[in-house]
């Protein structure tokens, strides 16, 4: 079972995006979801950016692997390639 972390906010429309296709997937495949909230904590913000590089939400890895935004999991789902990365 593949582990996915998302640094999210409450009030950002590409993390609720994002949060609504992996818990799809979720109940399809059987991933183990973390959501890491950021809002109104700095510490948690910055641990997002010096592990991702970014400073925009959502950030999401799938196992060690970082994936990148919202946009980038859509274009993965597009492209066929995430499932067979959740199901590794």
């Amino acid at each position: 079972m593949s582990r996915v972390v998302i640094y999210s906010s409450s009030y950002c429309p590409f993390c609720i995006r994002a949060l609504q296709l992996l818990k799809h997937k979720q109940a399809d495949v059987g991933i183990e979801l973390e959501v890491i909230s950021v809002d109104g904590r700095a510490d948690l913000r910055r641990q997002m950016t010096e592990k991702a590089g970014r400073t925009l939400v959502p950030q999401i890895w799938i196992d060690d692997r970082h994936i990148g935004g919202c946009d980038e999991l859509y274009a993965l789902e597009r492209k066929g390639g995430l499932d067979p990365l959740l199901a590794a």
